[in-house]
Order: structure tokens, then sequence, then C-alpha cells
């Protein structure tokens, strides 16, 4: 594996373009900037083409003969059946209005990572191959040859985008660059050219319903040893139903918040929350995963991780579904849902059974974030809260890539910090909300092995949350995202030492005055309120 540089080394960043021109500049795969290739296993289990053993390192990548052949087709079938592909192939001017949005341009500096050149690459192959002028005039109409360099290229790129769509709200034309990504990542499947960071989540997912792969009764058993460490806190024995038929509401969060910090305190929110309202919902362990990593292989596997919630909820007869704290969950539910698997008809349009309202945006969908669920309850007055009780943070928001500029959530999170927390402050204004910087390592990119494009493409954001750091002594970064929780932990580490993670409903579970708790003297990390620091 890879050494990361150390962080004076990576932010010594060279702007100045190549020598030679784009197509004439061959890319150098550098180790600490892939993640490894895909285990046949996984492609076996997902039914993706070209299983076997590969390594990105090898000048050979075992693919078929006819590999050229391959791509050309699928990339007509693709154009043949989304016209928006087609659209953004044909009407991009290359005017570089999002060639500075990028955060791994910001963070690297080379130009095949700017939005629009990153493009080039796919389209420069569709001009040679299906249009007359490219077909005519070559090089001159910005065309290529898919050659077998053309297609490494695609590779190292299309995964060093982690679509997170920040180009597509500068762009004029309202191209959307994750599309072509997508579209990039879905002829790479073709040829089983994926990662294993991908594909092992995605294979999970589709075996046993969630990306870690987690059994029944380890999704269960480690709720309860969070149960237990609630019990410590507030003195509250709380007893959660699992796969329990007739409930009214179904509850699914992504599965890095079953498993691992700082996931497991908002999961450790979801169950004080949904306790103390004493709401009528249950568990899958079987639909035990909102996250959708099949989003980031092709439209047909995120189609088929997407639709286990659904056939869950319908098994289990609940009447809507509750959502967690997840990105692309939310991105494929908001975007993609009504295509792909819905409307979903057999469920009822979702109302609070605390406060009466109506969520009227999820009547198609009939799912519900959680923070929308929660605004909707401190607005209505449901819930006792003492705000002191997070005075040792003073925290800033994260807006996640999929849940801002995908969903439109903006402003239910900023409600509930501001009813949780005294000290709250805003990062810059060009990189919050539908400007938000990406974690840096979203759409499956969340590696060990390509540490050093994941601090790279971190750069921008936590330079942001260095600002309000250095401004306001910002100690705690606030989500809504489980990929941010485990991205941001890392990257901030590296960037800004010392600056935290948290869920939003971690944030709400200290804040939430519970009936018949016990006198608390610690958050749910065991840390010492505020005002009792020595009491035992």
């Amino acid at each position: 594996m890879a050494k990361t540089p150390k962080p004076d080394e990576l932010s010594k960043i060279d702007y100045a373009p190549p020598q030679s021109a784009w197509m004439d500049t061959p890319a150098e795969l550098k180790e600490g900037n892939w993640c490894y290739g895909a285990k046949p296993k996984n492609l076996e289990t997902l039914h993706f083409p070209n299983p076997r053993e590969w390594r990105v390192q090898d000048e050979d990548w075992k693919l078929p003969e006819n590999w050229q052949e391959i791509i050309l087709k699928g990339m007509k079938d693709l154009l043949d059946k989304y016209r928006s592909f087609r659209v953004f192939m044909d009407i991009c001017v290359r005017c570089g209005a999002c060639a500075d949005k990028c955060h791994f341009f910001i963070g690297s500096g080379d130009p095949k990572n700017m939005p629009v050149l990153r493009a080039e690459l796919l389209r420069s192959v569709y001009r040679g191959n299906f249009t007359k002028a490219g077909k005519i005039l070559g090089k001159l109409a910005g065309a290529r040859e898919l050659t077998y360099s053309v297609l490494k290229e695609w590779w190292y790129y299309f995964f060093q985008c982690t679509e997170c769509r920040r180009c597509s709200v500068f762009c004029p034309y309202g191209i959307d660059t994750a599309e072509i990504t997508m579209m990039g990542r879905e002829l790479l499947n073709l040829l089983g050219l994926n990662t294993d960071w991908i594909s092992g989540p995605a294979a999970n997912c589709y075996m046993k319903g969630n990306h870690l792969g987690l059994e029944p009764h380890t999704i269960v058993g480690n709720l309860e040893y969070m149960l237990d460490d609630i019990e410590t806190v507030t003195g509250i024995k709380i007893t959660p139903t699992f796969n329990r038929k007739g409930a009214e509401i179904l509850f699914v969060t992504p599965s890095g918040d079953l498993f691992a910090d700082p996931g497991t305190y908002t999961c450790m929110g979801y169950l004080m929350l949904f306790h103390e309202l004493g709401l009528d919902y249950t568990w899958s362990t079987y639909a035990s995963e909102g996250g959708n990593f099949g989003f980031f292989t092709s439209n047909e596997l995120a189609k088929r991780l997407n639709s286990k919630i659904y056939a869950e909820a319908k098994r289990l007869g609940v009447k809507w579904i509750l959502g967690g704290e997840c990105g692309h969950m939310w991105r494929v539910l908001n975007q993609y849902m009504d295509t792909w698997n819905g409307p979903a008809d057999f469920l009822q349009v979702p109302k609070s059974p605390i406060t009466g309202t109506v969520f009227e945006n999820a009547k198609s969908t009939k799912m519900v974030h959680i923070a929308e669920f929660t605004a909707d309850l401190i607005k209505n007055g449901k819930l006792k809260l003492d705000k002191s009780r997070n005075d040792n943070l003073k925290v800033t928001f994260h807006d996640s890539c999929n849940t801002s500029r995908g969903m439109g959530i903006f402003e239910e999170p900023r409600y509930i910090i501001n009813n949780t927390c005294n000290h709250f402050y805003e990062m810059d204004e060009l990189t919050t909300r539908e400007k938000t910087f990406c974690c840096g390592s979203g759409s499956g990119l969340n590696a060990g092995e390509n540490m050093e494009i994941r601090m790279r493409g971190g750069l921008p954001r936590a330079n942001a949350v260095k600002d309000v750091v250095d401004k306001y002594g910002v100690n705690m970064v606030a989500n809504i995202c489980a990929i941010d929780r485990a991205v941001l932990t890392a990257s901030l580490d590296y960037w800004v030492p010392g600056t935290g993670v948290t869920g939003v409903h971690e944030l709400v579970a200290n804040a939430l005055i519970m009936k018949g708790e016990q006198p608390r003297t610690t958050n749910l990390r065991g840390m010492p309120l505020p005002g009792t620091e020595g009491q035992e």
C-alpha cells in the first residue's frame, strides 16, 4: 500500500498544465490514487461479466478479446436508452465554468480531474464513433480511438469522481457530469472493471441486505450493545422490535450506523428518540441497509438494491417508511425511485403519528427523512431538550452532497442543531447548501489503498472547516450521512486535527430529556456533560 504524503507535502499543489495536449498526455496510474480491482467472487455474486483475478498495476487487465466491441455496443445502448446521455455528449462548449469546482482538481491540480475534461475522456470516444465530424475529422473534431490506454484512463479518472454534482451547479448548460461518470462506470462494468471497495459492499447487500454483510443475529447483537450503553447513560431500558409485522413504520438506516463510530452514536440517538415518542416502528434485519452501492456500478443494480426496502415494507405490512441519516439512499429515493421501483402505492402517504403532519413531499416514495421527521417534532413542541448538554461543542454543519444537491434538505438539520446546541457556526456560504464541497471519498472511494487521492479530495472541505475552527473555535462537524461520518473522521484528523465528527441525531440524544431518566453525567461517548465534570 502506498505511503500517504504528509499534509505539508500534499498541500503543495502544482496547477500548471502539462506541456503536451491532454490527448497526448497519457495517464500515469499512481499508487495511492486508485482502489484495488474487483474480486471475482463479488462479480460472480452480482452476475457481472468477466470475473477474474487482476491487478491495477499489471499491464494486462485480462479483458475479453472483443473488449472494444463490447464497450462501443454498450455505449450505443446507453445513448439509445438515455436521452440525457446523448445530450450531455453533444452540448458542452468547454467554457470551463466547472473546471475549478471539483474537489479532486482543487486538491490534485490534475487537469483530467476538471469535470469538463473528465467528461471529454468519454466524449472524445463518442465523437470518434458516433458523430460524422469525429469520423471524418478525427482529432480535429475532438475525437480519438478507443485504445487500451484510453480505457485505463477511463477507469483511473471515473473512479476519481464522487458523483457529488457540485460542478453541475455551475454549468450554464445544466450538464450533470455525475451522470457521465455513471455512464462511464457502467461501460467499464461490461468488462468486469470495477473496484473491490464498491463490488464487495454491493455483493454483500445483494446477498445479506447490507453493505457489511452483517447477519440478522449480528445486527440485533450490535444494537443490544448500544442499548446497554444507553441504559448506562440514562437508566432507561429500551426494547426495540425486529421484523415485526403490523408495525406502523419501518425504519431503515445505513449499516455504518449499526457498526462503526461515530455512526453508532447517531444510531443510539434514533433509539432514544423513538422510545421517548413511543413510536410504533420496527427494524428489519433483512432490508438492513439504507445505502446503495449499486448506484456506483449501474442503474440496474441500484434499482435491485433499492427494491429490497420496499419488498420488506410490503412483507411486514407497514404503513410507511422512515429513513436514517444517509446520503445516497436519499438521492436514489428522491431522483430515481419512481422511475425504477415506484410509485409505492401499497403504502400510505406518511403522516406523523406524533404531530399529525402529512409529509406531502413523500406522496410517491412513502419514505420520510429522519431530519424532516425530527424537525417537525421540535417545531410542534413534542420534545423536551436541554441545549446546555451540548455546550462543550462548537458545531458547524457539513451539507452532504446527496441530501443537499440531490434532495434539497438544507434547513431541517440546521433547525435541529440550533434547537439542540447553543454554539452553531456556518462555514463559508460558497461551501455550503447547494454549493457544498464533497467529503472527498463518496461514491465508493472510501478505501485505504487510495488514501492520497482521498486526502486530496477532502482538502477543500477541510479548508472550510479550518476557517471556522480558526474563527470560532469549532470542534465538531455535524452531518446527515454515514459515508460523511466515516470519511470526514479520517480527513479532518489529517487536515484539521482535533476536530470531531457527529451525526445530527447524536446531538438530539444528548439534549433529549427523557421521561424517567436518571440524572445524566455523560454524553453518549462517555464524556462528562458540561457542569458535571468530576461527578460520579
